[in-house]
């Protein structure tokens, strides 16, 4: 038999374990110390992913990539040994604990001491998500259980200092909390440096956030609970997913009631024959740069007056404003701005601007926005106000979507308004000529006058460092035969010139964590990507398939530009090394800067 090559193996993995993971959804159940889960933690410890680090090595627990998972699961979830996905909010009206995980968007319930619901409304990424990190976690369990008994089977002293330590760091003085950590660092395998530095970070996260339970009480309940399956049946962990689950997958059901809440705001606020720009981003770069300068007015820099040590007042400017973000919003509110939280289970938030109305606020100098030259106009000429406000563009920012998620939310988005009562198709017989055409077609639906499309966002760099710019000219999904070209309205040259710029194809991958090393170079040298992110090329999908129906415009305006928040080909640089902190204000409002100056500059 021929050998594999690393990349290869990977890849094997990868399809191995997206395999298992539908059928366990098939399924309905199983046990991660059992047969399937240990097929999962096969596939995982085959995979050997870059953000878990040394999971692979059994005499050292991953702390890094245990931060990472903590970040992203509910709290006390390392105790819990039932849980259930299912599809759908069942629990307005009922008294149990919501938990929303400090890093990850999704709604889980303490339905007691040992039992957890997942509410899934994201789609396959979320259950392949939530599935990577409980197997993940499930190994480094079993880790710890090696720790806690010698070889007679009596607990360790290290074990019973452990058991001693949880329950009382809070009252320890700090040589006792020394100590406990140098103890707690040999069942880890790991430096009292490296202990150290992850009890902080969890410390800190359980104060501020109270998203976790510590270090000490995590280790304690994971080795806990492997060593109590080994005891009885009923103590093993199951994972359940609910039929009603798996009856709406791919069903679109979240995705619609999103969109349709959108287009009914666009109708009431009149907006919705006037040209749309979309922007897949965060919730506040847009809206800090189009108000922030109006609103914050104390942190405005002249630029002639500008400091030697700040060189980019823009960049400045935004790192004074960071902190003042109600004060903006309750600006923008009154100047054509509107907040569509979610309300569909999505848990994308959304943002309506009228632009037509930012010709009366003043903008940062450095922007170079046609809203300057609008207000000219408007002063010269007051019988041309109509005009140009009904074709004012108005922009929908909408908060990052989850993996294939982003599918299902563009799918929908794309889709024309739904067909108004007071219309029938006897009414409107001619169907439309040309998508951008306001008049409705046969069945009175009558489509979004989409201008232009914008995913701006995150991603990992496989040709350059973090902080720094990709440009896409085609998505490639890990693990099909699809691959979507397109022209990027977007060049190095619109950039700052000091910044890095890196334009190619990117990989939309299945997951953050089901990815190594050789399956990246691979990708690198054959394709020549320059990155890897989770959505694009589900976008894509979307945004070809409303061209084919005609949906939308062969010509519409596409842009994709991302910033790099990790490297996972370099060490200490994957995503569970941390945020990117104040060094991303930079590459976020640059690429934030672009995409604005196109939509209002006519482009």
């Amino acid at each position: 038999m021929q050998d594999l090559t690393g990349s290869q193996k990977a890849r094997v993995a990868i399809r191995n374990f997206k395999t298992i993971a539908n059928a366990l959804a098939l399924r309905g159940y199983f046990r991660p110390s059992g047969k399937m889960g240990q097929a999962l933690a096969d596939c995982l410890l085959a995979l050997s992913p870059e953000i878990y680090g040394s999971m692979n090595d059994p005499r050292v627990v991953e702390l890094k990539g245990l931060e990472y998972v903590i970040d992203r699961l509910p709290r006390s979830i390392e105790k819990s040994t039932r849980l259930i996905l299912t599809e759908e909010e069942q629990f307005s009206d009922q008294a149990f604990e919501r938990i929303v995980p400090l890093k990850r968007r999704r709604s889980c319930y303490r339905i007691s001491e040992n039992e957890i619901c997942f509410v899934i409304t994201r789609g396959l990424s979320e259950i392949y998500d939530i599935l990577t990190h409980l197997t993940f976690l499930n190994i480094e369990a079993k880790k710890i259980r090696s720790r806690m008994t010698d070889e007679t089977g009596n607990y360790t002293i290290e074990w019973q200092a452990l058991e001693e330590a949880v329950g009382g760091v809070d009252t320890m003085s700090p040589g006792q909390l020394d100590k406990a950590l140098w103890n707690i660092s040999l069942i880890l395998g790991r430096s009292y440096r490296e202990t150290r530095q992850t009890y902080e970070y969890l410390e800190n996260s359980k104060k501020l956030h109270s998203s976790n339970s510590g270090l000490f009480e995590i280790v304690h309940s994971l080795g806990t609970r492997v060593y109590r399956e080994k005891l009885a049946r009923e103590n093993f962990q199951i994972v359940y997913l609910t039929p009603s689950l798996i009856n709406v997958i791919s069903h679109q059901r979240y995705g619609q009631k999103w969109s349709d809440d959108i287009k009914t705001m666009l109708r009431e606020k009149g907006l919705d024959k006037r040209p749309l720009h979309i922007i897949s981003a965060n919730l506040h770069s847009v809206v800090n740069l189009l108000y922030g300068y109006a609103a914050a007015t104390e942190c405005r820099i002249a630029p002639d007056t500008a400091p030697e040590a700040t060189p980019d007042p823009l960049y400045s400017f935004i790192r004074c404003i960071r902190e003042q973000g109600p004060a903006i919003i309750d600006y923008a509110l009154e100047n054509g701005f509107f907040e569509l939280p979610d309300r569909s289970g999505t848990h994308i938030g959304c943002q309506l601007i009228d632009t037509a109305r930012l010709a009366r606020i003043p903008m940062h100098p450095d922007l170079k926005m046609a809203v300057d030259r609008a207000r000219e106009n408007r002063e010269g000429d007051a019988a041309d106000d109509g005009a140009a406000e009904s074709n004012a563009p108005v922009i929908l920012v909408m908060d990052y979507a989850f993996g294939a998620q982003a599918f299902e939310a563009m799918d929908c988005l794309l889709n024309p308004y739904p067909a108004s009562p007071a219309t029938s198709p006897a009414t409107c017989p001619t169907p439309l000529a040309h998508p951008a055409n306001a008049r409705e077609d046969a069945a009175g639906e009558v489509p979004v006058n989409v201008a232009s499309v914008s995913i701006m966002g995150k991603a990992g760099i496989l040709t350059g460092g973090k902080g720094e710019i990709m440009l896409a000219t085609a998505h490639v999904i890990e693990g099909s035969s699809d691959n979507y070209m397109f022209e990027n309205d977007l060049d190095a040259k619109d950039f700052d010139s000091d910044m890095p710029v890196h334009t190619g194809p990117m990989i939309t991958v299945l997951g953050t964590s089901l990815q190594n090393r050789d399956m990246l170079l691979r990708f690198m040298h054959s394709w020549r990507t320059v990155g890897l992110e989770m959505e694009g090329g589900h976008y894509q999908r979307a945004i070809s398939a409303a061209i084919i129906k005609g949906h939308i415009p062969k010509d519409v305006r596409l842009r994709y530009a991302y910033y790099a928040s990790d490297n996972p080909l370099e060490s200490g640089q994957s995503l569970a090394a941390g945020e990117m902190g104040p060094e991303g204000i930079r590459p976020t409002y640059m690429v934030t800067k672009v995409i604005l100056e196109r939509i209002l500059s006519g482009h």
